[in-house]
């Protein structure tokens, strides 16, 4: 029965994780929709205003002692502002290129963390996951394929979210046992909504009741992938759920194909399975004993391109507290 029992969660926690980013590649799905129409700062801003009665929530139920100032201010500038980029420049880049080509550039962020936990996290990185590392970007180079294709500005964009995507885990795992919960998921929160708003009016198109419903649907499917990834952690162990998040290729090529014509070239796939085997391997060098002092990967507990902020071991950490 002990044996059963640790197995039993570890599958419905696979299972949790299969479900949220499940519902995330959704949210892509209507981001992608209106990101045909409107900039990704009108989004991304209305997308942080409707998320502000969560944080009304988390404030009011926050439990833990203490004030609005974070013990590491510097670090908490750097954690909101690359949040902020990272989710405005995956905005963009579904906008402007197939899912799968996003996911794909996206899927390297754990090769990104894993370089730049050395000098931010003093990680050691060994010859196998350094190896690791080197084959994974040989993998965005074949999805790439500078030369012989031309990168548009999605492509850019979707580097760009990877880059700041990493960085904001390792300063997340740098601050984040320092500080308060509420205030890592707080101060990205107004960052987005701040910067946004002063950019808005030189990009704000009138948005239909229609539209901004769509909105309001993408805020919702946030808070259900959310929670069935604080679920997915708790009832399993992190190189158990991490990894779920490389289904998504299935879905961006179902919807990519059923919604929006877009059948990627092989090479595109190619080299996504090679950058996934890369994150795989890294997931299991970490998991195993001291080949990590810090786990920066395992312990993201995240997905780049969400609106900032939001982190699954933040709000599981607040959603702990109130019990």
């Amino acid at each position: 029965m002990s044996n059963e029992q640790p197995q039993s969660r570890n599958l419905s926690g696979a299972l949790f994780g299969l479900l949220g980013f499940a519902i995330f590649a959704s949210h892509d799905v209507i981001i992608k929709y209106l990101g045909g129409v409107y900039s990704p700062i009108q989004i991304a801003f209305f997308s942080a205003l409707l998320t502000f009665p969560l944080m009304t929530a988390l404030l009011i139920g926050d439990n833990v002692p203490g004030t609005l100032r974070p013990v590491h201010p510097w670090w908490m500038f750097v954690r909101s502002v690359s949040a902020v980029v990272a989710a405005v420049s995956a905005f963009f880049a579904f906008s402007l290129i197939p899912l799968a080509q996003v996911y794909a550039v996206l899927f390297a962020t754990p090769l990104l963390i894993t370089v730049l936990s050395v000098p931010l996290l003093g990680e050691k990185v060994g010859v196998h996951r350094g190896l690791a590392v080197v084959v994974g970007l040989a993998g965005v180079l074949v999805v790439l394929r500078p030369g012989s294709t031309e990168l548009s500005l999605g492509h850019s964009a979707a580097l760009v979210a990877a880059v700041a995507g990493a960085l904001n885990s390792i300063v997340v795992r740098k601050i984040g046992n320092d500080e308060r919960a509420v205030l890592m998921v707080l101060y990205p929160m107004l960052t987005s909504f701040l910067m946004m708003g002063v950019a808005l009016p030189f990009v704000y198109r009138p948005m239909p009741i229609a539209d901004f419903g769509a909105l309001a649907i993408v805020a919702v499917l946030v808070l259900l992938a959310m929670s069935c990834m604080v679920t997915a952690y708790r009832r399993a162990d992190a190189a158990i759920v991490a990894p779920m998040q490389y289904s998504q290729i299935l879905w961006a090529a179902l919807f990519g194909a059923m919604l929006f014509g877009e059948y990627p070239d092989a090479m595109t796939y190619v080299g996504t399975a090679i950058i996934t085997a890369s994150g795989l391997y890294i997931l299991r060098r970490e998991s195993h004993g001291s080949r990590s002092q810090n786990r920066p990967v395992l312990e993201t507990k995240t997905r780049t391109g969400l609106m900032a902020g939001l982190r699954v071991g933040a709000l599981s950490r607040v959603m702990k507290r109130r019990k």
